[in-house]
């Protein structure tokens, strides 16, 4: 046993069990929805820092929720990318473990900016008269910075526990990336502690705030049934369908994946519901945004007919 206790310096990401023809396939797929992904969050960031009309709240939080799904995608792609090309070659163990790091950082900073998205929606609705006074902007500072200060500390205690830990041969983990319960495996030691922790966090950042945006979200409801007026009603949904969506997104996959039943075999499937987690969500987020927000359009069309006009 001592001798599969030696020092690991890289792992295998085995990715895809599919024939290399498939692998080019998935690479040009993978490659075109990255592309999006990049594109379509730096437009939406783009807008939001050009019009003056988007200084708000609400777009506030929206170009920080793009920043990091820009950085989501930027963390997991490219290396997935590379193994479809080069499914042999390994990722150092400094890389696997900042790779491990930084998904975590990301996902539990979109899941509190998501909370302070709801609460901006819930304030605006519930609360119109003192939305300026409630939502003012060192209070949007604050709940921006406060999400990004409590992802890298969470993550810094994950890693703190993932890194001394000892790894055994074979080094080959069942991911298409550096996901911490599947780095888990590969250890010597007794993990229990470490997976205890994974899924408390998941109750604090996930369970916990989807129950949070769940109740914003009745109160939210009660209040538009009672606005008189029907075009008033269509104008109060539509401020919030977008977000609902990437809500249910977002929250949906990651639930499944870290608080969903752990017996049986369900580590392949999970596997693949984090690539849609990790590549998709990124990708459609900017879309449902950009399709079902009136005041995104309109920046888009001021945008085109500028550009034409010139």
């Amino acid at each position: 046993m001592e001798s599969n206790r030696t020092s690991v310096t890289e792992f295998i990401l085995l990715g895809f069990p599919v024939g290399p023809r498939m692998h080019l396939v998935l690479f040009g797929f993978f490659s075109l929805f990255y592309v999006f992904t990049l594109l379509g969050n730096g437009v939406i960031l783009g807008f939001i820092c050009l019009d003056p009309r988007l200084h708000t709240p609400m777009y506030f939080f929206l170009s920080h929720l793009a920043v990091v799904d820009i950085a989501y995608a930027c963390n997991t792609v490219p290396q997935m990318l590379a193994n479809l090309l080069h499914p042999a070659k390994p990722i150092s163990f400094a890389g696997c473990m900042a790779q491990t790091f930084l998904f975590l950082t990301f996902a539990i900073i979109e899941c509190l900016l998501l909370v302070a998205m709801s609460y901006d929606r819930y304030v605006a609705i519930c609360h119109p008269l003192r939305y300026t006074l409630i939502m003012s902007w060192r209070v949007c500072v604050s709940l921006a910075t406060t999400s990004w200060a409590i992802g890298v500390l969470l993550s810094l205690v994950h890693l703190g526990l993932l890194l001394p830990l000892p790894f055994c041969r074979p080094q080959e983990i069942n991911h298409f990336f550096c996901e911490i319960m599947a780095v888990l495996t590969l250890a010597c030691a007794d993990t229990r502690v470490n997976e205890i922790l994974v899924l408390a966090g998941a109750v604090f950042v996930l369970v916990g705030p989807f129950t949070s945006i769940v109740v914003s979200y009745v109160c939210i409801l009660g209040a538009i049934l009672r606005i008189q007026s029907g075009e008033g009603q269509r104008k109060a949904f539509s401020t919030c369908s977008s977000h609902l969506c990437v809500v249910g997104l977002f929250y949906g996959t990651a639930m499944i994946t870290y608080v969903g039943p752990r017996y049986g075999k369900p580590q392949e499937q999970k596997k693949y519901l984090l690539l849609f987690h990790s590549l998709f969500n990124p990708m459609l987020n900017p879309l449902i945004y950009s399709l079902r927000n009136a005041e995104v359009k309109n920046s888009l069309k001021r945008a085109l007919r500028m550009q034409t006009e010139s």
